[in-house]
């Protein structure tokens, strides 16, 4: 047997989606309670912890056991290391402005505005975005090539944005640093080691689901999603939208790159004529 067990799948999928909404459901109440909305950002790498340890036990007869485990633990160390981490950051502060802009704006009943456009449009995202996370436990191929090189990639995003957010912490700890930009360590090679580290653990979970061809062409819509995200939605374009008056921020682009690590580019010297 090569194909995926679709019935037993689409079970799955319904399970996945109420494990996702109920994570968010549940964030939503105790926000509404506290009136602090950016605790939406903790759950959103537990809502995909919640969704791969339900797959899992759904899985189990179905799957390839060692695919199974695999992809349990590298999402659920993800997940949880990036809610820790955003909770952690956000302890002793008010509202994230985003989500006081976006509130300002609600037609009428502030709560409801933010669990439909906050809570339910993240949980569906989870939902969708967790697409390899469910295919790859329902693969009953061995683990092979294709596992191998997207546990080196999602392990290589893994490092990226632990290290990118851990140097960042320590940068914004300095008090010698406030109103600065962060150019040192990954933050030199690029503008967003954080997001970049986001886009390989996606595209490595992806490789993890690639056991047949029908997993990968079911499990791609997940990665495409996602980078368009990180990329053009409310990841890199949001935040240098806000940093782009910030002094220095431009003269930072110019010698960095956007996404892509790469070595930082040499400023011009005052005496040379090219551009």
């Amino acid at each position: 047997m090569t194909g995926l067990p679709w019935a037993a799948f689409a079970v799955n999928l319904a399970v996945a989606a109420g494990a996702a909404f109920a994570v968010m459901l549940t964030t939503f109440a105790v926000a509404r309670t506290k009136g602090l909305h950016r605790l939406v950002d903790i759950a959103w790498g537990a809502a995909f912890t919640a969704v791969a340890v339900a797959t899992c036990v759904l899985s189990a007869g179905h799957g390839d056991d060692g695919r199974r485990i695999l992809v349990t633990a590298a999402t659920a160390v993800w997940g949880l290391r990036l809610s820790v981490h955003i909770a952690r950051r956000g302890r002793g502060h008010g509202e994230d402005p985003r989500y006081e802009r976006l509130l300002a704006k609600a037609p009428g009943s502030r709560d409801a505005y933010a669990l439909r456009t906050v809570y339910l449009l993240q949980g569906g995202l989870v939902w969708l975005i967790s697409l390899p996370v469910q295919v790859a436990q329902y693969v009953p191929v061995p683990l092979g090539a294709s596992a191998v090189a997207g546990a080196v990639v999602w392990a290589t995003g893994l490092v990226f944005e632990s290290v990118g957010d851990f140097q960042l912490g320590r940068f914004r700890a300095n008090p010698a640093n406030r109103g600065r930009i962060m150019d040192r360590g990954l933050w030199g090679w690029t503008r967003h080691p954080n997001y970049f580290g986001d886009f390989l653990v996606w595209w490595g979970l992806f490789l993890l689901a690639c056991g047949t061809v029908q997993a990968a062409a079911l499990a791609v819509v997940s990665p495409l999603v996602m980078s368009y995200l990180l990329v053009f939605g409310s990841g890199k374009r949001l935040l240098e939208n806000h940093l782009a008056d910030r002094p220095g921020y431009a003269a930072y682009t110019a010698r960095t790159s956007g996404f892509f690590p790469r070595p930082p580019r040499r400023p011009p010297h005052p005496e040379d004529p090219r551009p």
